[in-house]
């Protein structure tokens, strides 16, 4: 059964964000809430948890996933981003939205599109994961919380408990997320192009 955590969404407790991170280190898989909907996160490294991510949500290796970082400091040990480029992710960051860039060596290489070499990174707009961010010490692997066949993410803490009680081994519920994912912009040619629309604005992309 997966533990579960009901945390306050501005002001985390404490123990609550070490216990979390203490099952992440330890080869564990989350369910965790953002700034736009809930998602999986597990360490970065840990082959296991990403193929139970997979697994729970029947994708191929194609697809990409996101690193979840705390601050541009850290994001830039991770992604190749040229001026222009971080000045146009900047001016939205932190916020809902996932941008693909070139991997540094950095990034595992299972988490790499397996043509383009990229990878998805993001810095949310939210108390909850930056905790976690801060007490992990590295990037958080992470996917949408959006199960097969489901048109939208799963919104509500207790619910993904009930649903994913024995496939993931700790639920954060700091109250409903919003329906919508983030709004992904790729930028690995170096021009954004916006891949698909979510919870942030995508109009300075376009």
């Amino acid at each position: 059964m997966a533990r579960y955590f009901d945390v306050h969404p501005h002001d985390p407790q404490p123990r609550a964000i070490s216990q979390a991170v203490k099952i992440i280190r330890d080869g564990g898989l989350i369910a965790y809430p953002t700034d736009s909907c809930y998602a999986l996160g597990a360490q970065m490294g840990n082959k296991e948890a990403l193929d139970r991510i997979r697994n729970i949500r029947h994708l191929d290796d194609k697809h990409h996933f996101t690193l979840v970082c705390r601050d541009f400091a850290q994001l830039g040990q991770f992604v190749n981003i040229g001026n222009d480029v971080f000045r146009s992710i900047k001016a939205v960051t932190p916020g809902s939205f996932t941008f693909i860039l070139p991997a540094t060596r950095e990034v595992p290489k299972r988490l790499l599109h397996p043509k383009k070499k990229t990878v998805g990174v993001r810095i949310p707009d939210n108390r909850v994961v930056q905790a976690l961010l801060a007490e992990l010490g590295e990037p958080l692997l992470s996917s949408t919380l959006l199960l097969p066949d489901e048109e939208d993410p799963m919104t509500v803490g207790w619910e993904i408990k009930e649903r994913l009680d024995h496939q993931v081994d700790a639920v954060i519920d700091a109250g409903d997320c919003g329906p919508e994912p983030t709004t992904v912009v790729d930028f690995s040619s170096g021009v954004a192009e916006v891949v698909r629309r979510g919870m942030g604005d995508p109009s300075r992309f376009e």
